[in-house]
């Protein structure tokens, strides 16, 4: 399971929601092997008063928060982390230096999903990659 939420600013963001989600998409079933149909995202436009980021970012500053299953090698996380960097930045021109990316890993019997508690579930993919 992979529950994804990226925040920016609403006037950056807003326009390319859905190609974003798009590459997202791509590096996680390219770095975990994770499914075509199995994509949570959530996009929080942020006006320019809620906010607020450190110097040296831009307004295109992008933050990506990605929560998932534990089981994944830390290689895989690494190879998401980096085709994140590499394709957001190809594909809207996105300095690295304005996108922050945390993985976030829980247990899957700390997720509830469909009725049951996630080490309940059968899944059709591995988490261990």
């Amino acid at each position: 399971m992979a529950q994804i939420k990226i925040y920016g600013l609403g006037e950056n963001l807003n326009p390319i929601k859905k190609t974003l989600s798009n590459v997202i998409h791509s590096c996680v079933m390219d770095a975990l092997e994770y499914p075509f149909d199995k994509r949570f995202h959530r996009f929080f436009p942020l006006d320019k008063e809620d906010f607020y980021f450190a110097s040296g970012r831009t307004e295109a500053y992008t933050v990506i928060e990605i929560s998932i299953f534990e089981g994944r090698t830390v290689e895989a996380k690494k190879r998401l982390i980096k085709l994140l960097f590499e394709r957001i930045h190809s594909e809207f021109n996105i300095s690295p230096q304005d996108i922050e990316i945390t993985i976030f890993e829980t247990p899957r019997h700390n997720w509830g999903i469909r009725g049951l508690p996630g080490d309940e579930l059968t899944l059709t993919y591995n988490v261990n990659v």
